[in-house]
Parts: structure tokens; sequence; C-alpha cells
């Protein structure tokens, strides 16, 4: 059995007509709706041929749609990248900003996301720009430009709340991942460490440098450390450095993610932010907690 599911952007409305139309036409049971106006599926026992088709048309209303297996999409952990996912930026890019470096490490960062560079060789690059920053930056940038997703705290807490984990696991710094974790409930978080001499950036970061395979290997160690298997993980990142544990994760959703990443993967969020995460494992509105 499937559940297919249809999610509109917070503070928008989700059309009822549309949602019945779809499950008529896919021959579905009837809607049951997660959210009134914003999140609603329907049970059907196949995957439409026409699945890819009907995406890129609720694209151009802005809905999502997401098509899961039903009896294992509720999941015991989570697995979330932190630049442009738990949070709105990508940390090195506001770093860069103060350094007066902005646009060129904002142009390595989106070929490297885009997959049209190697991670750590732009990580290098990137963090070279930044030697003789006063470390103090971290703390300004921190509390003048880094603002949270939308819907991050409830998605960890209802999950915690539901014998749920969460791990922050992130291609940025441990000075921003000590700060977003504690801020946001997560259990634990991995990232590179900025190296600092004498209260200045050295422009390097500690080996070694934790990248796609890094991730990869981070979910099977808390898995492991859990007793859980990679079926009970719940990943999300928009990243290219995300796609091998969005890949191996029961469920990979690529949140907001460049066209790259988004192709590979099967669940896609592009317009719900991510409370979508808990609208897709089957969590009603009302078991929000926060």
């Amino acid at each position: 059995m499937f559940t297919a599911l249809l999610l509109s952007a917070p503070g928008t409305r989700l059309d009822p007509q549309l949602a019945e139309n779809l499950r008529s036409a896919w021959g579905g049971a009837p809607l049951d709706w997660l959210a009134p106006g914003e999140a609603v599926e329907f049970g059907m026992p196949e995957v439409p041929s026409n699945r890819w088709d009907v995406w890129a048309e609720l694209q151009k209303s802005g809905v999502d749609l997401v098509i899961q297996k039903t009896e294992t999409r509720r999941k015991k952990m989570l697995l979330a990248d932190m630049d442009s996912t738990m949070i709105e930026q990508e940390c090195i890019d506001e770093l860069a900003a103060e350094a007066g470096v902005g646009e060129r490490v904002a142009e390595i960062t989106k070929r490297a996301m885009n997959g049209e560079l190697d991670f750590e060789g732009a990580l290098i690059e990137r963090v070279g720009l930044l030697e003789d920053l006063d470390e103090t930056v971290i703390a300004r940038v921190l509390e003048s430009r880094i603002t949270h997703m939308s819907g991050g705290r409830e998605l960890i807490a209802t999950m915690k709340a539901n014998g749920g984990h969460a791990a922050l696991v992130s291609g940025g710094f441990t000075a921003f991942t000590e700060k977003v974790a504690e801020a946001l409930g997560f259990d634990e978080h991995r990232a590179n460490t900025l190296l600092a001499s004498g209260g200045r950036l050295t422009g390097d970061v500690a080996r070694p440098i934790l990248g796609r395979e890094a991730k990869v290997q981070a979910l099977h160690e808390i898995t492991a450390r859990l007793g859980l298997t990679p079926d009970d993980v719940i990943a999300v990142g928009d990243g290219a450095n995300d796609l091998g544990m969005l890949g191996l994760a029961g469920t990979g959703v690529a949140l907001h993610a460049k066209p790259v990443v988004a192709e590979q993967c099967e669940v896609r969020v592009n317009h719900g932010d991510l409370t979508a995460l808990l609208y897709i494992q089957g969590y009603r509105k009302e078991m929000f907690t926060i």
C-alpha cells in the first residue's frame, strides 16, 4: 500500500478540489487531511505511471507531491544537514561577507553544492580566504546573520516526543552546529572545526574533513549505536554532499534543494517547510510538539 501526500507552503491554501481530482484520477482512498488547507493524503495500491508528470504540474501551483510506502514511513531518527536546511544561510558565506570576500566564496559554495566542484577542495579554498579573520566574528555572525529554517523546532520536538533521535551532521563548522543543535533540540552534532591561533582564524580546517562520505559514515555509526538500521532514518539536505546520506536513509528528503540534487531523490519538498517531514511520516498537525 502506498500513500500520496499533497503539501502547500505554510500560510497558503491547498485547494481541496485539486486534491479530490487527483485522488479520483488515481483511484485512491478517501482524502485524509493532516492539516486543513495545508496537507492531505490518500492511500492507493500502486505508484501511478504518470507520477512525475503530475508532480511537475503540481509544482506550478505551489504544491509538493510525495508518494511512499505507507507502512514504513514513520521513522525513529532524523539526520539533518545544517546550512540552507536547518538554517536559512550558508555559514561560510556569512563569515566570508564579514571578511569582505562574500561574493567570491558564495560562488564557490554554489558550485560545490551543485556538485560542480569537489567538496573538500572547495571547502579548503573557501576557508583559506578567511585567514586572519578575528575569531570573534563567529559569535557576531551567529547573532546577527543566522536564522533558523521554519518548522525545524517542531520537527525535532515532535520526533523526540515520539521516541526519536535527532542528529545534525554538517559540512560546516562546529562553532555553528553547537549553537544550532542546542537551540533546536538536537541530541548530537558533527561538523568540521575551524582552526584558530592567537584569536584569529588560520585559514585552515581540522582534518579529516567531514564531507559526503563522512555523513554516510555518521548515519551508519549513529544507527548502529542506537540499535537502528538506515531504514529507520529520515534524512534531509539540499546539496550534492548530502546525496550519500539521502540515498541511504529509509526516507531521504531533498528540501529546497539544488536541481541536480532534487532530481536524484524520490522525495522532494520545494514549497513546504521542515514540518513537511512530519506530514511525510503521517503526523497530524495537532500532534506537533513545540
